[in-house]
């Protein structure tokens, strides 16, 4: 899910999402300063991608744009989704013909942090995600995300012992099991988001801990769960970070990715010329192999966020 020059290194993940949520109901509208207008042609013009604005990034600094310019936004540059925000902007979100592409999974705080490698965390996680599954199932909204969560036996404690990758991994499918047969019969899939422990500059950047750091890793308790409803969140930016040769990495999950996202490396910043990752023939690749799923912006700007967005939009637009 993650760098805003305002963004302190003391500023928690915890803080950031807390924020976002609140700063949605609270942002009051303001009009585009772009000088593209809505009236003229979206930036998509060969829409084969699906994109989709991810919420939170646009929303925690700078501009802080709320949930309706959002949605401007996204139909002004021909984006078809506004995803992880807050559950009661989901009739705005239908209100403008978009779709929430994935839900977050209610878990307070840093939801990333208590997650389904750990039973003390079970009884939690998997009735937040319910709710979640719920309440995209009432809107039509296909994805809700997941998370291995911290290897530490209490989540915030690095000296409280680690829970092994084999311990690990059997309590994820598990808790998958069940969720997966509750998801499918609201037909919800469950992506479960890889991320990088390699980054610890900056929270929003790295997550230190994480336990499903690799992606073959998290695939594969995908695969083990044994229902098409067990998706991964493939993050370009968190897979270049741990595991790199991204294209083949895509081949290679193809059966179970179930949503994507995207940001410049290093720095999570925008998708530039400043950064390593080559987004067109990563987006081709996702063509090729016949992704029919949605292509989330998650980068945090450095600048004029609807410039940096504008430009993300169209490099994807293959």
């Amino acid at each position: 899910m993650s760098s805003h020059p305002s963004f302190g290194a003391h500023y928690s993940r915890r803080k950031v999402l807390a924020t976002a949520i609140a700063a949605g109901a609270a942002s009051a509208w303001q009009p585009l300063t772009h000088p593209a207008s809505a009236a003229e042609k979206t930036v998509v013009t060969k829409g084969n991608i699906k994109q989709s604005i991810v919420f939170w990034c646009f929303n925690v600094a700078g501009d802080k744009w709320n949930i309706e310019k959002q949605c401007q936004v996204a139909k002004q540059l021909g984006c078809v989704s506004i995803e992880l925000g807050d559950y009661k902007d989901f009739p705005v979100i239908k209100q403008h013909g978009l779709t929430c592409a994935i839900a977050g999974n209610r878990m307070p705080g840093a939801p990333f942090m208590r997650g389904l490698n750990n039973p003390d965390y079970h009884d939690e996680v998997i009735a937040r995600t319910k709710e979640a599954i719920d309440g995209c199932a009432e809107y039509g909204y296909g994805n809700v995300i997941a998370f291995t969560g911290y290897k530490w036996k209490k989540a915030e404690d690095p000296k409280s012992g680690e829970i092994s990758l084999e311990e690990g991994a059997a309590n994820c499918v598990k808790a998958l099991k069940v969720l997966c047969a509750y998801a499918d019969r609201k037909n919800v899939n469950i992506c479960v988001e890889h991320l990088n422990t390699r980054d610890n500059t900056h929270d929003m950047k790295g997550h230190p801990g994480y336990q499903g750091d690799d992606i073959d890793y998290v695939a594969n308790i995908a695969r083990r769960v044994g229902s098409p409803r067990a998706k991964i969140l493939f993050d370009i930016y968190h897979v270049q970070i741990m595991n790199g040769d991204v294209i083949r990495r895509i081949e290679q999950c193809k059966d179970v990715i179930g949503h994507i996202h995207t940001a410049g490396n290093p720095g999570r910043a925008e998708l530039d010329d400043k950064q390593e990752i080559n987004y067109p023939p990563i987006m081709r690749k996702l063509l090729e192999i016949g992704y029919k799923g949605y292509v989330g912006q998650e980068f945090i700007p450095t600048r004029d966020p609807l410039v940096g967005l504008t430009e993300a939009v169209k490099l994807c637009d293959v």
